[in-house]
């Protein structure tokens, strides 16, 4: 509930500390005393729209803030803890309005913006009155309005649910005709391009490793082509072992004339024979180890260059290819099975929509009987208002070819003022007074199934005296036993059935430049003040004892003693 209320500098309050209770707190005063900037300043603090004229003349800046006392479950900490805000302890809602009309918005002091300062003062107070334009008011709130007064949240919620099955369900449909469709306009290429790749079978890594096969056999080509050369002048027809042989046989059979000038000749003939010999074996041995087969190194390159114009042809690196022919592959496969895929879609469709169906029209008739059940309650509760001529009706307008989260009904509050009539929307057939009462038996019929935790209902009573006035306050107080409620009043019958009572009055006061400036005072009323302001109420400027009498009556008949 709203705990305390804390003005400073909007219009004519300079400073404000209220401090409200639970049950049914009024505030009265005569007209122009200021009650609708107090009301203005409170809306500030939950959001409401900013101006700059609301700030106290000669100061640069106002400020309202709201202090909450809430359960630990309360909706509005939630929605406070969703934006990361500390909630431990009340919960306190600030607005500060500048003169150059520029506001900023705090919830236990971190700033935030007015969107969620709104939001989440919605879910912590309800104003109500002539200009109402809150939930009850709001044609796009009626729907859940009608489901809470029905019990059907749950309901409905399975419904969403299965609206978003639904949603999804059409989608995958959606997105597999896309593709099969797409996959059919490439199919005669996806063919073409699938059995190339299967009859060329790429593998990762694989042109790599031909390049450095066909690079290491181009340079054994090379060397082996030296080696042989080499070979040919040691050991191959340029050889001249024959010719240093024939010149040893030579020396040798001179040997026996000469032997000191032959020995030598022929031991260094031989030694150049021997290693001319090995240096032949050892070259005819690399010649052997570097033998190679032209046709492999052609094999190689072939699949190289064929890798290489795949690559080309299908704008890939040539590591891509088999990637790429799998998901070629893949698609083929999809194309050919797209039959199938479709009609499991198709079939998925058809039940996630017979689930809507059934879920929807089942929503639909609890909601019918919800209208009904609402439209009795309220009923009874307009004679004493003095609409006992009125009709509330809750209008449900349902198309079964929508398929929306909400299901098939668009629900609006609608009124008949008078018989013979043509009914129509609330806000717009009933003129203020009568909306300010419809309102009002509307809230209390739905305060049983969920309300905020305070609600603000603005001069309701406006244009009515009497008994209408007296049953006014007698819901009031119906309410109150179940959440705070603040009325701001101008019927003595309302004011005398509250817990506690606000006098709001304007005075003069002298400002520091000496000037006398008008400033609204808001005073919590004790029995013998508040049965004084009753008594004013009933009687106005010139209070007569009768009406101090009659002021006693109404405090007795509400239970408040002298």
């Amino acid at each position: 509930m709203l705990a305390q209320l804390s003005i400073r500098d909007i219009v004519l309050i300079d400073r404000l500390d209220l401090a409200f209770h639970d049950g049914l707190s009024v505030l009265t005063g005569e007209t122009g005393a200021g009650k609708s900037i107090l009301l203005d300043g409170f809306a500030l603090a939950l959001g409401g729209r900013g101006d700059g004229s609301l700030v106290r003349h000669g100061e640069t800046q106002g400020q309202v803030s709201a202090v909450f006392d809430l359960a630990l479950d309360h909706p509005a900490r939630a929605l406070a803890q969703a934006q990361e805000i500390d909630t431990d302890g009340d919960l306190i809602l600030r607005r500060v309005q500048y003169a150059d009309g520029r506001t900023r918005a705090f919830i236990n002091d971190q700033p935030v913006s007015v969107q969620i300062l709104r939001m989440v003062g919605a879910a912590l107070v309800e104003i109500h009155g002539q200009h109402d334009d809150r939930a009850l008011t709001d044609p796009a709130q009626h729907r859940s309005i009608l489901d809470d007064f029905g019990e059907l949240t749950r309901q409905a919620g399975e419904v969403a649910q299965a609206s978003d099955v639904l949603k999804r369900a059409r989608q995958a449909l959606q997105s597999q005709r896309m593709r099969v469709e797409t996959a059919r306009k490439e199919a005669d290429f996806l063919r073409h391009a699938v059995a190339e790749l299967a009859k060329l079978a790429p593998e990762p890594g694989e042109e790599e490793a031909l390049a450095g096969q066909r690079q290491g056999m181009m340079q054994a080509e090379k060397v082996a082509r030296d080696i042989s050369e080499a070979y040919e002048a040691v050991g191959g027809g340029a050889s001249p072992v024959a010719a240093l042989s024939g010149v040893l046989r030579r020396l040798e059979r001179r040997a026996t004339q000469a032997p000191e000038l032959i020995d030598p000749s022929t031991a260094a003939l031989n030694t150049a024979i021997v290693a001319l010999e090995e240096a032949g074996e050892v070259l005819a041995a690399a010649m052997r180890a570097a033998e190679y087969d032209p046709r492999v190194l052609e094999r190689v390159e072939e699949r190289l260059f064929a890798l290489r114009a795949a690559a080309r042809k299908f704008d890939v690196p040539v590591d891509a290819l088999p990637a790429l022919a799998e998901t070629m592959a893949a698609d083929l496969a999809a194309l050919d099975e797209s039959e199938g895929s479709l009609k499991r879609l198709e079939a998925e469709l058809a039940e996630a929509e017979a689930a809507y169906i059934a879920g929807a029209t089942a929503l639909s008739a609890g909601r019918v009987r919800a209208a009904a059940a609402l439209d009795a309650a309220v009923k009874i509760e307009l004679p004493p208002l003095k609409l006992e001529r009125a009709r509330f009706i809750t209008q449900i307008d349902s198309d079964s070819e929508a398929r929306g989260p909400e299901g098939f009904d668009r629900v609006e509050f609608w009124v008949e003022t008078n018989p013979g009539t043509r009914p129509g929307p609330m806000m717009k057939v009933a003129s203020g007074g009568e909306l300010s009462r419809f309102m009002l038996a509307l809230k209390v019929v739905l305060a049983e199934r969920g309300s905020a935790p305070t609600l603000v209902f603005d001069e309701i009573d406006t244009g009515v005296g009497g008994a209408v006035a007296d049953a006014i306050g007698e819901r009031l107080a119906r309410l109150a036993a179940r959440v705070q409620v603040v009325s701001v009043t101008h019927a003595p019958q309302v004011a005398a059935k509250a817990g506690r009572h606000f006098l709001i009055a304007k005075s003069a006061q002298a400002g520091e430049d000496a000037k006398e400036r008008t400033v609204t005072r808001v005073t919590p009323l004790e029995q013998e003040t508040r049965r004084e302001e009753i008594a004013r109420m009933l009687a106005g400027a010139s209070i007569t004892e009768e009406a101090r009498a009659a002021a006693g009556k109404l405090l007795n008949a509400a239970g408040m003693r002298d």
